[in-house]
């Protein structure tokens, strides 16, 4: 059985009185000396005496450290861990001691305030914060408590930059950092009962833009899908924030052709986002990218054949209007078939030279009819009145 703590304190007592510590009127014992004591006989004892002449001292400053630690209560730590910390640097004070070197009491206050501060600054921080603000943050703290009890208000941040003469920054600085020493957790409650929310789930919010990651990934790799002319023009129009006017003008095409190439590029790239399969890009193949135009005429049968292939418009109508005369005159007095399927693109340019063709073949008495027109240019068709000459 241990011994109880009235028997402890006696023997401590008696043994530090017999190794010539005195005793003071109140019945506690001088720590200087005591400590001086204590040095004096451990420099000729035993390890096992010295190690009981340790015990013992440490045994009579414990109250002393108590006292010490009660200084720091009320900072966010218990008292017992605080009272631990300050018992670690009264052990680290007795085995440093030197007497040589001045009063213990005065190098156990040093020892033991700095472990406990040490803790406080490397321990206690929720968040990783430099040593420096560390220190600074309590130094505000102490300024702060001080200044508002002198001007019966809370400081301004200036006024505390002044008493610890450093700049405001710093001080600002501090005191944000000062949040990080117990930081709120995400996990705490919000309310009572078994389904209250957290604290985490009021932070943020849901981003709209993460729902659309999906899409611009595929966006980017249909557009790899565009021959090079739509997709600079999608970059010009969409990315440079440039008009019609102004692709034009640096392409060498009139603004109403940008407008039928833009939409049929951008209606592409919807149906295509809608499909699971991409659909085929019916633009001009790379050999009508070198020739924009061409209209070859054959006769299969008893019928003249005349196939169209690429875009018309204003650039390239007059070659169109000369294919399909040429065609018109080879056929003499059989039909024509305009075979429209190669043709993703007509504008106005394109539907005169078609009026222009139905004129031409209605003089020479020649049978005239359209074939293959791809659901862009069948909608110009009607809208101009030639969806008669399609065949059905």
């Amino acid at each position: 059985m241990s011994e109880s703590p009235s028997i402890q304190s006696s023997a401590e007592h008696l043994l530090l009185v017999r190794a010539g510590a005195p005793v003071t009127d109140d019945g506690l014992e001088d720590l200087d000396a005591a400590a001086l004591a204590y040095s004096e006989r451990a420099e000729q004892a035993g390890p096992a005496e010295r190690a009981t002449l340790r015990e013992s001292l440490t045994r009579l400053c414990l109250p002393f450290a108590g006292r010490l630690a009660r200084r720091y209560r009320g900072r966010g730590e218990t008292f017992e861990d605080i009272e631990q910390v300050a018992r670690l640097g009264l052990v680290k004070a007795i085995d440093r001691y030197d007497p040589e070197r001045g009063s213990f009491t005065a190098y156990a206050v040093i020892t033991i305030s700095g472990e406990i501060k040490r803790h406080f600054r490397d321990k206690t921080w929720g968040v990783h914060v430099p040593r420096r603000v560390q220190d600074l943050s309590l130094e505000v703290g102490h300024a702060t408590v001080a200044l508002t009890t002198l001007l019966s208000r809370t400081p301004t941040a200036a006024e505390i930059a002044a008493r610890l003469d450093v700049t405001v920054a710093a001080v600002l600085e501090a005191q944000e950092s000062s949040a990080g020493y117990s930081p709120s957790s995400l996990n705490a409650p919000i309310g009572t009962g078994d389904g209250a929310a957290e604290f985490g789930d009021l932070i943020g919010d849901f981003d709209g833009d993460l729902e659309m990651v999906d899409d611009k990934v595929t966006v980017a790799d249909l557009l790899m899908r565009l021959p090079a002319r739509e997709r600079r023009m999608l970059a010009m129009r969409f990315y440079g924030n440039r008009t019609q006017a102004e692709i034009a003008a640096e392409l060498g095409i009139s603004q109403m052709h940008v407008s039928r190439l833009l939409s049929r590029a951008l209606s592409w790239l919807r149906e295509a986002m809608l499909s699971d399969q991409p659909p085929r890009w019916e633009g001009a193949e790379s050999r009508s990218e070198r020739h924009p135009m061409q209209v070859e005429a054959v006769r299969e049968g008893s019928v003249v054949v005349a196939r169209v292939r690429g875009e018309v418009d204003r650039d390239t109508a007059e070659r169109m209007r000369l294919g399909l005369r040429h065609a018109i005159s080879l056929a003499g007095p059989d039909p024509v078939v305009i075979d429209l399927s190669g043709v993703p693109l007509l504008d106005a340019a394109g539907v005169a030279v078609l009026v222009d063709a139905a004129s031409a073949a209605s003089v020479a008495e020649v049978p005239l009819s359209l074939t293959g027109a791809q659901p862009y240019v069948a909608s110009i068709l009607s809208v101009t009145g030639l969806a008669g000459l399609l065949d059905s």
